[in-house]
């Protein structure tokens, strides 16, 4: 296990950066206008857009292959207070990349740290598994099951 020098795992870090990256634009805007004490930040790298190949495995375990290409923004911020945080969201939203580098930078920040965990990334995680729960209610309620009869011959 990997601490940084703020005293978070690097798995700490990669899953509330994996619940900010999908999340939506507008619930991380909600989060942040909820922030009464917004720090000053600046742009190490602003909101861009391009596409990265996703790779693919046969069968889930077989031979790699180039499955297609995606939209992805990127954005890097930097805290007045020397917090860097990054972000890597699908789409081209720029706005959804800031807001999550933003977030990832109050994270490392042990006087935001808890806050934001508990008043943001759990939130988002519960909403997160609510929609993959209706996603599923909805697919299991058009399954069809196939089944053989047999002949009488």
């Amino acid at each position: 296990m990997s601490f940084s020098r703020n005293g978070f795992t690097t798995k700490e870090r990669q899953k509330w950066m994996s619940v900010l990256s999908k999340s939506s634009s507008q619930e991380l805007e909600g989060a942040w206008q909820g922030i009464s004490e917004k720090p000053d930040y600046q742009h190490l790298r602003k909101p861009e857009t391009g596409i990265i190949m996703v790779r693919a495995r046969a069968g889930g375990s077989g031979l790699r292959f180039n499955f297609g290409e995606m939209t992805v923004t990127r954005c890097t911020v930097k805290t007045d207070e020397g917090y860097v945080g990054c972000a890597y969201v699908m789409g081209r939203d720029h706005r959804h990349a800031e807001l999550a580098a933003l977030f990832d930078a109050l994270l490392q920040n042990p006087g935001y740290k808890l806050k934001i965990l508990n008043m943001v990334i759990l939130k988002l995680k519960v909403s997160r598994e609510k929609r993959k729960e209706m996603i599923s209610k909805k697919s299991a309620a058009t399954k069809v099951d196939f089944f053989t009869m047999v002949r009488g011959d």
